[in-house]
């Protein structure tokens, strides 16, 4: 979704006691390659910044395994829409590698925000963030061609193409496997 600590470590680093406040939340945790974080038809209580390995948020669709977003190092990933609004989630999150995170309670970082008011600058930023990445994301879908998703993607995050099957990338640039094979082999 986005880089959390780049994008975030200035004002975490400006803030000690909102760095602080955010050690007392986060949990470390660790779980294994395919492991699922969060299973559709439930509300997502959490949000994890990932420190180790690479996860990725996906749905199905006519028993078709979909792939809308990618999570590595320094990174975090949630079911946003569940996260925020409360509401069963449609999306699974796994665990494509073995993962280490922070782990971030929904509950406790309400908390944070309500007991911290000048706080919620942080989650402010941070939500903008998320909804610019979305924006691209969409715009990438809609205004490119199979070929130049693949290319931006290949630019932005390179080490996507050894870490993760091509299935999955194939997916996530809304191509068949076929597809995604001949465009690779050009």
């Amino acid at each position: 979704m986005n880089n959390f600590l780049e994008t975030n470590a200035s004002f975490l680093l400006e803030n000690p006691e909102l760095a602080k406040a955010f050690e007392q939340i986060m949990t470390f945790e660790k779980y294994p390659k395919h492991h699922i974080l969060h299973e559709a038809g439930n509300v997502c209580n959490h949000m994890y910044i990932i420190t180790s390995g690479i996860a990725r948020v996906f749905y199905y669709k006519e028993d078709k395994d979909i792939t809308v977003h990618f999570s590595a190092e320094q990174e975090s990933i949630t079911t946003i829409d569940s996260f925020i609004q409360r509401k069963k989630s449609k999306y699974n999150i796994e665990a494509l590698e073995d993962l280490e995170v922070f782990k971030i309670a929904h509950a406790d970082l309400e908390s944070l925000f309500d007991n911290n008011p000048t706080f919620e600058r942080f989650g402010r930023l941070f939500l903008q963030q998320i909804y610019m990445d979305l924006v691209e994301r969409i715009d990438d879908l809609q205004l490119h061609t199979a070929q130049e998703r693949y290319q931006i993607l290949l630019e932005k995050k390179p080490s996507l193409f050894q870490r993760v099957s091509s299935k999955h990338i194939a997916s996530f640039l809304g191509m068949t496997a076929e597809t995604f094979s001949r465009i690779r082999a050009k």
